[in-house]
């Protein structure tokens, strides 16, 4: 059935697109039990509705009544998966990267110190968060992960940079303060995170089999 005109979905498109939306490989990294759940419920509840209707001898209210309403429901599924697409939820759970950012580390340096120049402390964090992360990245200390936040992004690099833990989850409570809770920024935060990114970059990484050499010594 083809998609009506007007811009509607119809039924089978929108089953369709549910379909190919959960199929898409970036819900495999944002929650997909969640999404896969509800498409499940919305799957079962139209199985049985179908198999109702085949064993009665009439639609109640009829196919006029019945066809608005399936295709209601399509539109609710597609609004859903739309919504919870994973470059909105990133937005919306203060991921670090916008998807379309492609930066170096030392690219992202360079604009946190000129942020910083200029005053604009708030911008200089976020940069400075996004610098140390992508060098972390580069130095393969962390996995490169899209949508990832910067409480995420200190409990990660904990494990391998335990000496930083404290640190770490320092600067990304200023990030989330400062970016989502409405604190002002200033200059001190954006020189806090500055020295965490000279020490991060000079961090040796602790592999599990260092630790537990370690702990056999």
């Amino acid at each position: 059935m083809a998609a009506q005109a007007g811009g509607q979905v119809s039924g089978d498109d929108g089953a369709r697109i549910a379909r190919e939306e959960l199929a898409d490989p970036d819900y495999g990294n944002n929650d997909p039990g969640l999404l896969q759940r509800i498409y499940d419920a919305v799957a079962e509840w139209l199985a049985e509705l179908l198999r109702v209707i085949g064993e009665s001898d009439s639609v109640p209210g009829g196919w006029w009544v019945l066809g608005p309403v399936l295709a209601v429901l399509a539109l609710l599924v597609v609004a859903l998966l739309l919504y919870t697409r994973p470059a909105r939820r990133a937005r919306r759970r203060g991921a670090l990267f916008d998807p379309a950012t492609a930066l170096t580390a030392a690219a992202h340096r360079a604009r946190a110190d000129r942020h910083a120049a200029a005053g604009e402390y708030a911008d200089a964090v976020r940069e400075r968060l996004r610098a140390f992360t992508r060098d972390l990245e580069e130095r393969a200390i962390v996995a490169p992960r899209s949508g990832r936040t910067a409480t995420e992004l200190a409990s990660e690099a904990s494990v391998a940079l335990p000496a930083h833990r404290v640190e770490l989850h320092r600067a990304a409570t200023v990030f989330n303060d400062v970016w989502y809770g409405g604190r002002e920024a200033t200059a001190e935060h954006a020189r806090m995170l500055e020295e965490l990114d000279t020490r991060l970059a000079a961090g040796r990484p602790v592999h599990p089999q260092d630790a537990g050499a370690g702990a056999a010594r």
